[in-house]
């Protein structure tokens, strides 16, 4: 990880009935955050390994990150490039064939200096620590719900909660692109329409009915 030295640090932990190589492949699509996460608005993709970020952790911030150490079935981890300074780490542990611990580091430096500080640690701190293990819950009853076959990160429009940004409508418009039910696109080599959400990778290689979705596409210029 970057260095992190001074900055607030939050864990949380959950068990999930799922083998590793699933719990692995569904947690690292960032992109469904907001599926099963309360605070996190937005994650969309600029390629594989930068992202842009929108959460609401004590007023709302943006930032960009890219990805670090990642090793499969084991870890993974981040780190911002501009905006709210942060940086985050995953583990993860097969306790067995069908059960995986998944283990959550984040530190950030809180805004506003001093100030940032003092809030972090009297009041944001619980409130956050509070919020992530929550999420984390959510997102490990989801897994063990899930439909069978449905721990495919790119059909995983089943991940949502009454708690999560997504099912709040609290998410951005580029977000909603990602998540859009109305679009249609045409799977490569099978010469067919079929319908399914627009995915994050669709985006990034263009391959979707831009048409459908041109006024939320101006505000990918304009903010959100």
């Amino acid at each position: 990880m970057a260095d992190t030295q001074g900055m607030a640090e939050h864990r949380a932990s959950v068990t999930v009935n799922a083998p590793v190589h699933q719990v692995y492949g569904l947690f690292t699509h960032f992109n469904d955050f907001p599926k099963f996460m309360s605070f996190v608005k937005e994650v969309t993709y600029y390629d594989e390994q930068r992202s842009h970020w929108v959460a609401e952790i004590a007023g709302r911030h943006e930032w960009d990150a890219v990805n670090e150490n990642w090793v499969e079935d084991r870890q993974i981890g981040w780190r911002s490039t501009n905006g709210v300074e942060n940086a985050g780490r995953v583990i993860f542990e097969s306790l067995g064939a069908n059960q995986t611990r998944v283990d959550v580091l984040i530190r950030y430096n809180p805004p506003a200096g001093v100030l940032g500080d003092v809030g972090e640690n009297l009041v944001v701190g619980g409130r956050f620590d509070k919020a992530l293990q929550q999420d984390l819950d959510n997102f490990a009853r989801m897994v063990d719900q899930a439909p069978a076959g449905a721990l495919d990160p790119t059909s995983s429009n089943y991940l949502f909660h009454s708690g999560s940004a997504a099912a709040k409508g609290t998410t951005t418009s580029r977000q909603n692109e990602t998540m859009d039910e109305s679009s249609s696109t045409s799977y490569a080599g099978t010469g067919s329409t079929m319908e399914r959400p627009v995915l994050d990778q669709d985006i990034i290689s263009g391959d979707y009915d831009r048409q459908t979705t041109q006024g939320s596409l101006s505000d990918r210029n304009t903010g959100y």
